[in-house]
């Protein structure tokens, strides 16, 4: 059931505060567009805002009217913000912090569990491979909000909402980017047991001059701190090339060559065996950045505030030195 009132905010053309020739709107129909903003669905929306699909796409329309701006194209996966839309959602998600934070200060009953999407962004291997895997215990802590992982190798542009919050190893440059250092990883190189078994252990860094390694394609690298083997090597005899860290990984594992992983990927894993594990290391940094607009939103705060411990906590095994 449609049940709000007809509470109305003055704007100016702008989008600022202003007198009453500005454009006026219901900003009860904020709740409608936020909920459509996450879920991207109109029966998802409806759902969680327990009335139906129709009043949702309703009230946006009226909001999208009242505004004099198209808030949302609609594609073959649901519902996407326009640029109009992404700057509508950052005001909207404040005043939603900012009721919330009000009706907690003055011991409002009611439902105070967060809801929405949060969108990480991150490598493939530590998406895949470390934060899919532990993401499961956050669903317990707060089972209203959707995490959604994008894992990609080149840069992700939090200025354009392509995530909302990003674990990389480079520090991002950006304009009003909250930056922080949370915990760094430690790189090792390691082969199959197949591997050295055909080819030797080696005793010695020189050593490696007479093996094979598998590395990453160098002309589709977009990200120069993944250049970790020229740390250690400066002509290493490449035998297999890929752009994915996971391909990587597997083409190791069938005794392709010697590899540069990650301790988070391979430090576990008795198929793989390290490779002079304390000469032959490279140490990476891990940086969780998101813009300074989602600084003060409370689902993105709750997720910043569980992987920053995750990986703190789990300094020992990213960094090699868990027994």
């Amino acid at each position: 059931m449609d049940t709000a009132g007809p509470a109305t905010v003055g704007l100016q053309r702008g989008g600022r505060s202003g007198p009453a020739t500005g454009a006026m709107f219901n900003w009860n129909d904020l709740v409608y567009f936020l909920e459509l903003a996450r879920h991207r669905q109109l029966n998802a929306a409806s759902k969680h805002l327990r009335t139906d699909a129709t009043t949702v796409g309703r009230r946006v329309r009226e909001l999208e009217a009242q505004l004099g701006a198209k808030l949302f194209t609609r594609t073959r996966t649901g519902f996407a913000l326009t640029d109009a839309g992404h700057r509508l959602l950052v005001h909207a998600e404040a005043m939603e912090t900012n009721a919330r934070e009000l009706s907690q200060s003055f011991g409002a009953d009611g439902d105070k569990r967060l809801s929405g999407t949060v969108r990480v962004g991150t490598m493939e291997a530590l998406g895949s491979l470390y934060l899919a895997q532990r993401l499961a215990a956050f669903h317990g802590r707060q089972p209203g909000i959707t995490i959604e992982l994008v894992t990609a190798s080149n840069w992700i542009n939090l200025s354009k909402r392509e995530a909302d919050i990003l674990i990389s190893f480079p520090r991002p440059q950006g304009q009003r980017l909250n930056c922080n250092k949370i915990g760094e990883f430690q790189l090792r190189l390691y082969a199959s047991h197949e591997y050295i078994a055909h080819r030797g252990m080696p005793a010695r860094l020189a050593d490696l001059e007479t093996h094979d390694f598998i590395d990453y394609i160098g002309d589709l690298i977009q990200i120069s701190a993944v250049r970790w083997l020229s740390d250690i090597m400066r002509r290493p005899n490449i035998v297999f090339r890929s752009s994915s860290l996971v391909a990587q990984y597997h083409a190791a594992l069938s005794g392709v060559g010697i590899v540069m992983l990650p301790s988070f990927v391979a430090a576990r894993d008795e198929r793989l065996v390290p490779v002079l594990p304390k000469s032959a290391t490279a140490k990476r940094d891990f940086w969780l950045s998101m813009h300074q607009d989602l600084a003060h939103t409370a689902r993105i705060i709750e997720v910043e505030k569980y992987v920053t411990e995750l990986i703190e906590s789990d300094q020992p095994f990213l960094n090699g030195t868990a027994t």
